[in-house]
């Protein structure tokens, strides 16, 4: 069993360490879309160096193909580093903000409590709704919205998977 229970069967999360320079995401995503891989999920963000990003992508597919692609990213001149988190014990969150209808006022009372058990907060409040952040694995997120759509959800948005390594060691320094 892989290291990370919330990764399902050829399911694969990747992180490129890259130059912060214009269109190298473009590039790096049009490696997937030619070998036909669907994106799950895409994160982007700068790193402790301002002149290095990290692209972090949820993809699925068998492991002939994602060994192809791990090889073509790299050969790219902006692409710095390259890991693979599938068997890397891992830490995996995500954001999620959720707008919840909330214009009953017992309802009001229920939402609270399911926010509070799945530790998430009311970041916003209104006469008619409520907006709930709420972190954590994919699965955590899954199952708050389930409980909440009864109520009615307005909106959802997420940022998708980001991942770091655990131990002292920045899994993009092991080999």
């Amino acid at each position: 069993m892989a290291p990370n229970p919330v990764i399902r069967p050829n399911q694969h999360t990747i992180t490129l360490l890259v130059e912060n320079q214009p269109g190298v995401l473009s590039r790096c995503v049009g490696i997937l879309a030619r070998r036909g891989y669907n994106i799950e999920s895409l994160a982007v963000s700068i790193t402790e160096d301002p002149t290095i990003s990290r692209v972090t992508l949820v993809v699925s597919g068998d492991e002939r193909v994602l060994d192809q692609v791990l090889k073509q990213y790299n050969k790219l001149i902006d692409v710095i580093k390259v890991v693979d988190y599938t068997q890397i014990t891992s830490l995996y969150r995500e954001l999620a903000l959720i707008k919840v209808k909330a214009a009953d006022v017992n309802n009001r009372a229920e939402i609270k409590q399911f926010a509070e058990v799945f530790r998430a907060r009311v970041v916003d409040v209104s006469d008619c709704s409520f907006v709930i952040e709420v972190t954590g694995d994919t699965n955590k997120i899954d199952a708050l919205i389930r409980l909440l759509q009864p109520f009615g959800i307005v909106e959802t948005v997420r940022t998708g998977a980001i991942v770091i390594g655990r131990g002292a060691t920045p899994a993009t320094e092991e080999e």
